[in-house]
C-alpha cells in the first residue's frame, strides 16, 4: 500500500504541474489572439497577390523590350545605308569615266586615221609629182643620204 500512496501522491503531483501547464497555455494563446499581428491567411494572400501583380508587370516590360529589341534587330543591316550610296556614286563615276575614256580613245583613233589617209595622200602626191619630175627625185634622194 505503501507504494500504491507513493504512486497516487505522485499523480496528484503530476495532475498539478498539468493543470498549472494548461492555465499557462490558456494564457499565451489569449495573448496571442490579442495581439497586433494577427496571422491570417488573407494578410498572407494580399501580400503575395501585390508580389505576383508587381513582378507579372516586370514581366511585361521585359518582354515588351525583347520583343522591340527583337523587331530592331531584325531591321537591322550589317552595312549602313550611306555605304550603298556611296557605291552607288562611285560606280556612276566610274562609269562616267569608262564612257569619257572610251569616247576619247575612239575620237584619238579616228584622228590618226585621218592623219595617216592625209599623210597617205600626201605620199601619193609625192610619188605623181617624183613620177612626173625624175630630176627633181635624184635630187631629192642626193639631199636625203646627205643628210644622213
Amino acid at each position: 500500500m505503501k507504494k500504491l500512496d507513493e504512486i497516487m501522491e505522485l499523480m496528484t503531483d503530476e495532475m498539478a504541474d498539468f493543470k498549472t501547464a494548461i492555465l499557462k497555455l490558456q494564457l499565451l494563446s489569449k495573448q496571442l489572439g490579442d495581439s497586433s499581428i494577427p496571422i491570417s491567411t488573407e494578410a498572407l494572400e494580399k501580400n503575395l497577390n501585390s508580389f505576383l501583380e508587381k513582378q507579372e508587370s516586370e514581366n511585361q516590360l521585359k518582354d515588351d523590350m525583347l520583343t522591340s529589341i527583337d523587331k530592331k534587330l531584325k531591321r537591322a543591316r550589317l552595312l549602313p545605308n550611306y555605304i550603298f550610296y556611296l557605291f552607288g556614286i562611285l560606280g556612276i563615276f566610274a562609269l562616267g569615266l569608262l564612257g569619257y575614256f572610251g569616247y576619247s580613245a575612239k575620237a584619238a583613233k579616228e584622228e590618226k586615221f585621218e592623219v595617216y589617209q592625209m599623210m597617205q595622200s600626201q605620199n601619193n602626191r609625192y610619188q605623181e609629182y617624183f613620177s612626173e619630175n625624175s630630176e627633181t627625185k635624184d635630187d631629192y634622194c642626193e639631199w636625203l643620204e646627205a643628210k644622213k
